[in-house]
């Protein structure tokens, strides 16, 4: 891992420190830059892996440079996760709709900050997927392209499995179907957003063979969110 660069943008001196400590800590090597304008200055300049975007900064905000580089060719695939105190779904779900990756609100454990980095890197292909995913009983395995429940595999298409491993890779959070196109069958590929329901009633069929159909939420005005909390 210590081949990949995390740029840590963060106005506030503890904070920073403290991001850039546990990230070196896990492995990762640390770029920083205390607003907008610098982080653009960094990026021209070396190569980026992840940009770790705190929502306010002075100037330029960060939910405003996440939009600009979303828009730029050469930053568009950049992975972003935005720092934020902001604890309303709203504001989430507007940071995930300007293009954002991921969102971890403050305050949050060093342990669940590498995990949801992971997670993204995962996603972007820029570190190894481990292979298996497990939550409860259900247990899906990247290797194999295989989703069971107790031990009892479900019939899935690869549409439907990428989109299960999505979910399980991010429990308990809520996205927008704009946001799941874009994770699942990629933003270059046009598709209807009800397509994404066609799935979700598809996975949910299944599920319910095992009573399982409350895995995957309706968040109503949102999106959908997985989780084993009814």
């Amino acid at each position: 891992m210590s081949n990949l660069n995390i740029l840590v943008v963060e106005d506030e001196d503890a904070i920073r420190e403290m991001l850039m400590m546990v990230l070196e800590q896990a492995d990762f090597h640390v770029l920083a830059a205390v607003s907008a304008e610098e982080a653009l200055k960094v990026l021209a300049e070396n190569r980026v892996d992840l940009l770790l975007l705190d929502w306010m900064l002075p100037g330029i905000s960060g939910v405003e440079l996440a939009k600009r580089l979303k828009r730029e060719p050469g930053y568009k695939d950049l992975p972003i996760i935005l720092l934020t105190a902001r604890g309303e779904e709203e504001d989430k779900i507007r940071g995930l709709e300007i293009g954002a990756d991921d969102y971890v609100t403050k305050p949050f454990s060093p342990k669940e900050l590498i995990a949801r980095i992971k997670a993204v890197m995962r996603r972007s292909g820029k570190l190894g997927e481990s292979g298996q995913l497990s939550i409860g009983d259900l247990m899906l395995d990247a290797e194999q392209h295989r989703l069971t429940i107790a031990g009892k595999s479900l019939d899935v298409s690869p549409t439907e499995f990428r989109l299960m491993q999505f979910f399980m890779s991010n429990p308990d959070k809520v996205f927008s179907r704009t946001h799941l196109l874009d994770q699942v069958w990629g933003r270059s590929v046009y598709i209807e957003e009800r397509t994404v329901d066609v799935h979700i009633r598809r996975l949910r069929k299944l599920l319910a063979e095992f009573g399982r159909e409350e895995l995957i939420q309706t968040v109503r005005g949102f999106g959908y969110r997985f989780s084993l909390a009814e």
